[in-house]
């Protein structure tokens, strides 16, 4: 099971996940620190724009699925909202229990770095074994 997990698409999943990391995370911050806006509005920014970028770049460069129509879209959407919701739920609390005597800036800040790591290992099991796996 462990030689399944990583494997060459793991390498390449990490790869776009590099450039996912500085597309969202480059908006997602600066909607938070520059702009003003809300913890959840720059947090879900990030992931619809990376998601839409790791969509494609995952179904074609990663994963190399073929399979036609809707389907794939809809797992790939399914849990990305799942994985989000897990991810930056448990984040957002758990940085303000660890951090309460800090300000508020600074424990959203920690809360979306956290939700985003914690979004990457989720994101990579859902899209690997639900989102695009081999049909048949």
């Amino acid at each position: 099971m462990l030689k399944k997990l990583f494997d060459e698409k793991l390498w390449k999943f990490l790869l776009v996940g590099v450039v996912n990391t500085l597309v969202g995370m480059g908006i997602m911050f600066a909607l938070y620190n520059l702009l003003h806006a809300s913890y959840w509005f720059s947090s879900a920014a990030n992931y619809v724009c990376g998601g839409l970028l790791s969509y494609f770049l995952n179904r074609n460069f990663t994963f190399k699925d073929t399979e036609k129509g809707w389907k794939p879209f809809l797992r790939f959407a399914v849990q990305m909202v799942v994985c989000y919701l897990i991810a930056y739920g448990l984040a957002k609390p758990l940085m303000w229990r660890l951090l309460a005597e800090r300000s508020e800036t600074l424990r959203d800040n920690a809360a979306m770095l956290t939700g985003a790591v914690l979004y990457t290992g989720l994101n990579y099991l859902g899209q690997r074994f639900f989102a695009f796996r081999k049909q048949g």
